[in-house]
């Protein structure tokens, strides 16, 4: 026969276990904490923005139609790939004198373009953010050098460079957000952690679980009884054993 547990059951077990369940989650806050504030490094982003548009060979008269809107579009999936490609940033790098590879820097880097726009936005990721500033621009400049001679086109045009804020504020970690998983995950955890505990406890505690336990019904139940449950009273009518084995010596 299948056993079944029932809500109350379930309320008795997280009652039971309450004070388990938010030391863990409390534990698991803390830590958190102390690893977010104490332990990962901050990390600031930056990003330069460029835009793919007219060739500039082309005349100021030529009209400009929607297929050659839709080629730059098109063209814009090719350039996230090559911006990211050694041949850019090993320039990037023996330009500015940089100590990593192409890989390591091109881990920092992440290109991105709203969809059917010509506008394409290279956001760096460094722990310090003049450091990232410098990236940025120093990437999309050396992809504007760079991308006549690898397609033979000219259409790209830096739009908006980064620039060091004054008031930045890390992206990398979020106190808050850690946080909040944190304390998410560790009430997962306790709550798994009492019920597991009230699995694994098979001691006989109540009438319910002699029934349960032999399968037989249950009879009586014979209770303690403390000296404070008695009373001053019933005490004072009782003689004590000390005072029953003297009467005991006396008469013999």
């Amino acid at each position: 026969m299948e056993e079944t547990i029932s809500l109350k059951e379930i309320f008795e077990v997280l009652k039971k276990r309450l004070w388990m369940i938010l030391a863990v989650t409390a534990g698991a806050a803390i830590i958190s904490a102390i690893v977010t504030f104490f332990i990962l490094t901050p990390t600031y982003d930056a990003s330069s923005e460029f835009i793919v548009n007219q060739s500039e060979g082309m005349e100021e008269n030529t009209p400009y139609d929607t297929n050659d809107i839709q080629t730059n579009v098109d063209l814009i999936s090719t350039y996230n790939v090559i911006i990211k490609s050694p041949a850019i940033l090993d320039q990037v790098i023996d330009t500015m004198d940089l100590q990593m590879s192409a890989e390591e820097l091109s881990n920092k880097i992440e290109v991105s373009s709203a969809e059917e726009s010509q506008v394409v936005t290279v956001t760096v990721t460094d722990e310090s953010q003049a450091m990232a500033v410098e990236l940025a621009n120093g990437t999309v400049e050396t992809f504007q050098e760079e991308i006549p001679s690898l397609m033979n086109v000219d259409n790209v045009n830096i739009l908006s460079p980064a620039v060091e804020k004054v008031d930045a504020s890390p992206v990398s970690p979020k106190p808050l957000l850690n946080i909040a998983i944190a304390i998410v995950v560790g009430l997962m955890i306790g709550v798994g952690l009492a019920f597991l505990l009230e699995y694994l406890d098979n001691t006989i505690k109540t009438e319910q679980d002699v029934e349960k336990t032999l399968g037989v019904p249950l009879m009586g139940v014979i209770s303690t009884v403390s000296e404070e449950d008695l009373g001053p009273e019933t005490m004072n009518r009782q003689p004590s054993r000390a005072s029953k084995v003297r009467g005991e010596s006396v008469g013999t």
